[in-house]
């Protein structure tokens, strides 16, 4: 559930940033402009495409990659070590382009992504990695897809006015979690991983909320890897509080556990968001949160491809649902 809310209300995802130098090489291959559209009629790039698909895909893919880690490896403990690492390979990324000042805060900005990344990583994702111990990986997924229904509520509750098709989407969106409940609820999948997951998609909305309200470091990747080594510290010792690490044997630990982790650290906590966070500057935000509602997708049918996860009517429909509401959420916010 890595990638904060931007004040329009559009969501982010469940990873986090890396080097911006390596998508804007991407972009300069392609041969597109500065703001990722080439050309007299400014069509898009195929750079920008290049990078929506990594996003679809890698993203879509991490809700697999967190469902094997989980077969052989504690969740809390696989789930700290994924960002502490993620963490501090982003951040000597920084100072290594942007040299050591890059990682400058104060003590009101360090405490601020610290928080934020407890609320994201722990709260949001480490949920997310203890529920997929029971919860199917596209289910999951479809789950977490209800993230913009609660930032649209915690907007309306700060104040904010969104349209009218928000509010339609936010009402899909809780039908559709609904639906959702419904193998929990006839025993298919234990309720409590879907609840947990719930609990986590609201962890995950508050930390984004949040990011664009408190005192956050200038740089953005620099404030990612400071919430990714918080994060990962706390589900660090969250694991170590839960007993993860008695009966714990590291030479237990499958192969395709340990790539699995190595794929989320690389590709779900690097690069995925360095052709995101680009994407952000790049192209249209209309077409970059498209990714809320094509991740869930994705997600689905590697599950049912790769791990043979069933695909239920609650879960079709449900699913369904969601993804509609996320859709009409983000047109009325493209529209404003």
């Amino acid at each position: 559930m890595t990638r904060r809310a931007a004040s329009s209300g559009t969501p982010t995802s469940n990873t986090s940033p890396a080097d911006t130098s390596t998508a804007s090489a991407v972009a300069g291959v392609a041969g597109a402009g500065a703001d990722g559209v080439s050309g007299p009629d400014r069509r898009i790039s195929g750079a920008v495409w290049a990078a929506l698909a990594i996003v679809y895909v890698v993203w879509g893919s991490t809700y697999l990659g967190i469902r094997i880690v989980v077969e052989t490896m504690p969740p809390f403990l696989s789930a700290g070590a994924r960002f502490v690492v993620a963490g501090l390979v982003l951040g000597a990324l920084v100072a290594w382009r942007q040299g050591p000042s890059a990682l400058k805060v104060t003590r009101r900005q360090l405490a601020s992504a610290a928080l934020v990344g407890l609320l994201l990583l722990l709260g949001g994702n480490g949920l997310v990695v203890l529920a997929e111990t029971t919860v199917p990986s596209g289910l999951a997924a479809l789950l977490i897809a209800v993230v913009p229904a609660w930032v649209v509520v915690l907007r309306r509750a700060s104040g904010d006015r969104p349209g009218l098709g928000a509010y339609c989407g936010v009402l899909l969106g809780l039908a559709g979690l609904a639906v959702l409940t419904l193998p929990g609820l006839s025993g298919d999948v234990q309720l409590w991983g879907v609840l947990t997951v719930i609990v986590g998609t609201l962890m995950w909305s508050v930390g984004s909320f949040s990011s664009s309200r408190i005192p956050m470091p200038v740089n953005p990747f620099a404030a990612s890897a400071y919430e990714m080594v918080a994060g990962g510290i706390g589900c660090a010792l969250v694991g170590l509080g839960r007993g993860e690490q008695h009966g714990f044997v590291l030479g237990e630990v499958s192969a395709r556990s340990w790539t699995a982790l190595a794929y989320l650290v690389v590709f779900g906590s690097i690069v995925a968001f360095t052709a995101y966070a680009w994407l952000l500057h790049s192209a249209p935000l209309s077409l970059v949160a498209t990714y809320a509602y094509v991740n869930p997708v994705v997600a689905v049918l590697l599950g049912a491809l790769i791990l043979n996860e069933e695909l239920s009517w609650p879960i079709a429909l449900g699913g369904a649902v969601v993804v509609a509401g996320v859709c009409l959420i983000v047109s009325t916010e493209r529209r404003r």
